[in-house]
This record gives structure tokens, C-alpha cells and sequence, in this order.
């Protein structure tokens, strides 16, 4: 399955690279899935997933013999693992999240030890970025043995660890916050998901951080994009699940196709589709069909990158109205990058975006309201086309994984100056 996440961090690591920065990229878990060059060949997989879970299961595994669990954290298992797993559901891992955000503490301290002992053994490091809050449990330990700057990127853990068993939520989220006082800054995608897990983690306004995310813009800028208002394509990409709100985009296509003005637009969908997402699409597809819409509509699962930047050019209008709150929204960075207009709900972090980039339009969280804003949007070309301007112009001047990674870096430089008193390299 695609991981936005892992895509943002792979291109920053690039260009930290580029930027002339000693980096290095750590997967954890399991081999990742990228769309371009992998940044982290050549460096083992830690905390290999199958290890981690019989970690957590089985107690004397803990105690593994070591030829053991390293035939489990072969890749090529780890792939096959990969390849069989289904999204993970918050409701089942609330024991072993637990366990993680214990560190030296919890079931999978010998991986915490293996992990820390290859970074002492390659270059020491003076800044540990950790990619997510599920890993500061890595962090005291980080600090007391390499002696570096930890900091942690916030990338929408609230979502998922609110949809926990109540008992695994309280305890996951109180100890998330002890952990926290062992980081020292924390960077989040937006200022609304700073202002969030500030008021959640109990964290003072100096321990955080902005930095807004960025894509590489290769294969994506059109300089003066172009659109047939007469016969509009509405878009969607990310993965096709309820928690993004499909279906909540499929409701304001039908409201659309309704209305005189709008009635010959057409739907594209795209995005991550795995095995647990079918049953869903195929209920859309069914309703689309019962509607008598199902003509005007496309799916377009798992496309790669050049296929994706092809899709998002031939859209009008993009809009993927998730309302679990989200930190930020990659894919509204690659609409905008392609040159398309945003409609997105007023929730979490999208009326900030929005307003950042001056390159779409918000509307309340339901399928009339959107419906309302694509129509209105559509039937005023000059409004349009400046949106359209404004999309490439803030793609080229912020969404951009260059803007980023020279943030990441003035971050990390200000944070250890705080810390020591004096300059370090990313």
C-alpha cells in the first residue's frame, strides 16, 4: 500500500542530499513502496514487522535466538508480509502501540538496542528526525546514548489513536504525552495540527514547530494549464477509503449532475486501493449506477507516478473532502502542482491551506455545499483561471520539497542552538 508519508520523507531526504547534508533514511517496519528512487537502499530494515509483532505476542520470543530474528527480518519475508497485510485498524494494535511508545521500556527494546547500535557504528548523527509520535519512545534513549538533537515530525497520529478501544486510547495518549518532554522540537505539516497536539500532548508553543510539506515538482508544472469548463472533470486521488470521504464526493457529483449548469461533468477517482478497500469502491460503483451517473465516472486504482501526474492534469477541479481532520493533505500539494483548483470542506487543517495558497475555495463539510462551490467556481472563468495561477505559483514557492527541506534544515539549526549554543549540520 502507498504511504504518503514515506513519499515526503523519501524526497526529502533527496534533497537534503542534493543540498549537500550527510543523510541517511532508516525504514522501519516493513520495505517501502515509493514512486521514485529509493533514499534508504543499503540500509537494513528496523524494527522488522514480524519481529515486532512476536514481540508483542509471545514473550519468550523476546529472547529470540539470533539467527532466528534475523531470518524473520529478511526482506524478502518482510515483502511477502507486506504483500498479505491489510491496512492496519488502530482498534487492533492499541497493545503494541503501547508497547512502542515505551522504548527501552517495552516489548521491542532489543530492536531499539539493534537500531541503536548501527547508528553508532555509521556516522554519529547530529539530529535524529523521527517520522511520526508512535516513535518517540525512541527518543530518551536516542538522546542518553548518541548524545543528538531528536526531533519528531506530526503527520496526524490524533485520527488514529482516537479510534482506539477506550482503554488503549487513554493509555496510549497518556503516555505519548510523558514521552513527548523527551523530544526536543516537534514539526508539524500546519499550523492548525500544532495548535492540536500542543492542546493534546500539553506542549509549549517553543517545542514546536511549522513546516509545510512539499512534493518534487519534476513531471508536474504547467506553466499555463488549461481546462474545458463546458464539459469539467471533478478529481479525486488519494487512497479510496471512507476516512478520506469518497463517498462524501460521490454525493456532491450526483447533486452536481442534477443541476442544469453542471450537468455534463464527469468523475475521475484515483488513488491506493488494496484488498480491504474493494468492498467499498464496489458499494460507490453501485450506488453511482443506481444513480444512472455510473457512465460519467472512472476509477483509476494504483497508478504510478507518471500516471498520476497525467491524471491530475486532465482534471478541472480536485477535491478529496476527508473529515477525520487532517494535518494537511499531500495530495491537494500535487493538485496544485498540476495546475487544478481546490474545493475542500472547512475542517481540520484545509481552510489554512487553502488560504496559504490562494488556490481554491472552502464549503461547509456536506455534499450541498460543496456541490455549491464547484458550481459557482465553474460558472466564473476568470475566478477559475486565477485559482489555476495561484495553484502552480505556490507549488513553485512552497509546497515544493526544495521549500521544505531548506525549512527542515533552518529548523533543525534553530532548535540546536537553543539545545547547545551552537550550529550543527542536518
Amino acid at each position: 500500500m502507498y504511504c504518503g508519508n514515506c513519499f515526503r520523507d523519501n524526497a526529502m531526504v533527496a534533497e537534503l542530499r542534493k543540498l549537500g547534508h550527510e543523510t541517511l533514511m532508516v525504514p522501519l517496519y516493513l520495505p517501502m513502496t515509493l514512486e521514485e528512487e529509493d533514499q534508504s537502499t543499503g540500509t537494513p530494515i528496523f524494527f522488522s514487522g514480524i519481529n515486532v509483532y512476536l514481540e508483542q505476542k509471545i514473550p519468550f520470543f523476546r529472547h529470540a535466538p539470533n539467527w532466528l530474528h534475523k531470518l524473520l527480518a529478511s526482506e524478502k519475508l518482510l515483502n511477502l508480509a507486506g504483500k498479505q497485510a491489510a491496512k492496519t485498524r488502530a482498534e487492533d494494535v492499541g497493545d503494541l502501540t503501547l508497547s512502542m511508545l515505551r522504548g527501552e521500556e517495552g516489548n521491542q527494546a532489543r530492536e531499539l538496542d539493534e537500531l541503536i547500535a548501527f547508528l553508532k557504528s555509521d556516522t554519529k548523527p547530529d539530529v535524529v528526525c523521527l517520522s511520526n509520535a508512535m516513535l518517540v519512545g525512541f527518543a530518551r534513549k536516542l538522546k542518553s546514548e548518541l548524545g543528538c538533537l531528536v526531533v519528531c515530525q506530526l503527520q496526524g497520529e490524533d485520527a488514529f489513536l482516537d479510534s482506539m478501544h477506550e482503554a488503549d486510547r487513554k493509555a496510549v495518549w497518556a503516555t505519548l504525552t510523558e514521552r513527548a518532554s523527551d523530544v526536543d522540537l516537534f514539526i508539524a505539516p500546519s499550523q492548525y495540527f500544532a495548535d492540536n497536539m500542543a492542546r493534546r500532548l500539553s506542549l509549549p508553543t517553543e517545542q514546536l514547530a511549522v513546516v509545510y510539506n512539499g512534493i518534487n515538482l519534476e513531471g508536474y508544472l504547467v506553466e499555463n494549464p488549461s481546462a474545458d469548463l463546458s464539459a469539467p472533470v471533478l478529481g479525486y486521488f488519494a487512497r479510496m477509503c471512507e476516512e478520506k470521504g469518497l463517498h462524501l464526493l460521490v454525493e456532491t457529483f450526483i447533486e452536481l449532475k442534477r443541476r442544469e449548469a453542471t450537468k455534463h461533468m464527469k468523475l475521475k477517482v484515483g488513488g491506493g486501493c488494496g484488498p480491504g478497500d474493494q468492498k467499498y469502491v464496489d458499494r460507490l460503483r453501485s450506488h453511482l449506477c443506481l444513480e444512472g451517473v455510473l457512465k460519467d465516472v472512472s476509477f483509476h486504482p494504483n497508478l504510478d507516478r507518471p500516471a498520476k501526474q497525467e491524471f491530475l492534469k486532465s482534471l478541472s477541479i480536485f477535491s478529496v473532502p476527508a473529515l477525520y481532520g487532517e494535518a494537511f493533505g499531500l495530495y491537494l500539494a500535487e493538485a496544485m502542482a498540476a495546475g487544478v483548483p481546490v474545493v475542500q470542506p472547512r475542517h481540520a487543517a484545509f481552510p489554512e491551506i487553502v488560504d496559504v495558497s490562494g488556490a481554491g475555495l472552502v464549503a461547509e463539510p456536506n455534499a450541498g455545499s460543496l456541490a455549491d462551490e464547484i458550481e459557482k467556481l465553474l460558472g466564473n472563468e476568470n475566478r477559475f483561471h486565477a485559482l489555476q495561477k495561484n495553484a502552480v505559483k505556490t507549488a513553485k514557492e512552497k509546497f515544493n520539497v526544495g521549500a521544505m527541506a531548506r525549512s527542515m534544515v533552518e529548523t533543525f539549526e534553530k532548535a540546536s542552538l537553543t539545545k547547545n549554543n551552537q550550529p550543527v549540520s542536518a
